[in-house]
């Protein structure tokens, strides 16, 4: 089977770091960019799996990217995980009424993130 491919789209390097050091553990191929607009450009080239999607970006807004990936019929199979450091009840439902497959809030730990990864990436619907 192919190895499954993530998208990282975060802004800040050190949480980036270390998320991608976590997702290569888990044996996926991952891609890192830090905006909005990169984020899109990187869904058409990739193709990821999922996309693990900070909400507060430089450019287009997590919202927004997940808005249009949604709108884009070729894009149905891909998944999307947002975070926010801004955890709030209204974020999360935002998110998840765009579209997003599941919402997390930061910080979160290792393993929460990577059982939520598995969990996506495995065809198991999550909700947040």
């Amino acid at each position: 089977m192919a190895q499954k491919k993530v998208l990282l789209v975060e802004d800040e390097d050190n949480i980036a770091l270390a998320l991608g050091y976590l997702i290569g553990k888990q044996g996926y191929e991952m891609h890192r960019v830090a905006d909005g607009d990169a984020a899109l450009t990187a869904v058409e080239e990739h193709k990821p799996d999922l996309v693990v999607l900070d909400v507060m970006l430089p450019g287009r807004s997590g919202y927004e990217v997940c808005q249009v990936i949604r709108r884009d019929p070729a894009l149905n199979n891909m998944r999307i995980l947002m975070m926010t450091a801004r955890g709030g009840e209204v974020e999360r439902r935002k998110g998840l009424a765009l579209g997003a497959d599941a919402f997390m809030t930061k910080p979160f730990s290792a393993k929460d993130l990577a059982a939520k990864i598995d969990e996506l990436l495995s065809g198991g619907v999550a909700d947040g």
